[in-house]
């Protein structure tokens, strides 16, 4: 889809029902609730040997510190330095994985819900010739949420509409340029803040309630509900062309 019609589709958008969207999103969950668990899964195998990376180097370095206290004492500020440096990439990694993974998962969504059967593939985007544009897509969420805490704090409940309807824009649409990307999600955001906000909060609110009601570790399998209500923001406003459609089934095999 071209970019002027994906602003064309923003401006004429009509008024969004929010008990409509709310109970697509969970006929949709159902369908994929146990995709949102295995990609919350990958997650999690990702992180572990990455922490042990950062931060085995600094548990070696406090014993060593405590068996012979005062030795390593010039090497403090290196260990401040690292542990910055090692945290602040350690966070981007976790973004990039997190974006890349979120963006195959409302591609497996579409599928669902045209009830297709084929694989999941949650690593389209984390591998070529998408993972080059998934890393500055990540670098410039990452750089928009910084400057938003930055300013103290309140403009980050703002990008955070638009930045959330970030991976499904790229997913459907991973043809248009980083900026048309990151400029159509600020339009769609704008557009539709307050009802994507809204069914946001109160998704991911329900997602922790029930998850917490199943011993805790329910957590895992409804954490993915409150990332659907875009997914239908999106398919409301701007919709699926047909080319488009058969694209994001098929192109797994083409891949």
């Amino acid at each position: 889809m071209l970019f002027s019609e994906i602003q064309q589709k923003i401006e004429q958008a009509k008024m969004l029902d929010f008990g409509q969207l709310f109970n697509e999103s969970i006929e949709l969950f159902k369908k994929v609730w146990l995709q949102g668990f295995i990609m919350l899964l990958i997650m999690i195998a990702f992180t572990i040997p990455f922490m042990l990376i950062v931060y085995l180097p600094l548990i070696l370095f406090g014993v060593a510190d405590a068996s012979d206290p005062g030795a390593f004492d010039g090497l403090a500020p290196i260990a401040l330095i690292f542990t910055v440096i090692a945290y602040l990439l350690f966070l981007f990694f976790m973004i990039v994985i997190s974006f890349g993974l979120k963006a195959g998962l409302y591609r497996i969504m579409r599928q669902k819900e045209l009830n297709v059967i084929g694989s999941d593939d949650y690593f389209f985007f984390l591998r070529k010739p998408y993972f080059g544009k998934t890393v500055k897509l990540s670098l410039a969420y990452f750089g928009i949420s910084l400057l938003a805490t930055l300013l103290c704090f309140l403009p980050l409940i703002y990008v955070m509409v638009p930045l959330s309807l970030l991976p499904v824009m790229y997913a459907f649409n991973p043809e248009l340029s980083d900026s048309n990307l990151i400029k159509a999600s600020f339009d769609l955001g704008n557009k539709k803040w307050l009802i994507t906000f809204g069914l946001t909060l109160v998704a991911g609110f329900l997602a922790q309630i029930v998850g917490m009601l199943m011993c805790g570790i329910g957590i895992f399998f409804t954490a993915s509900f409150a990332a659907i209500p875009v997914y239908f923001i999106y398919k409301s406003v701007i919709g699926f062309e047909d080319n488009n459609e058969m694209r994001v089934i098929g192109e797994n095999q083409e891949i």
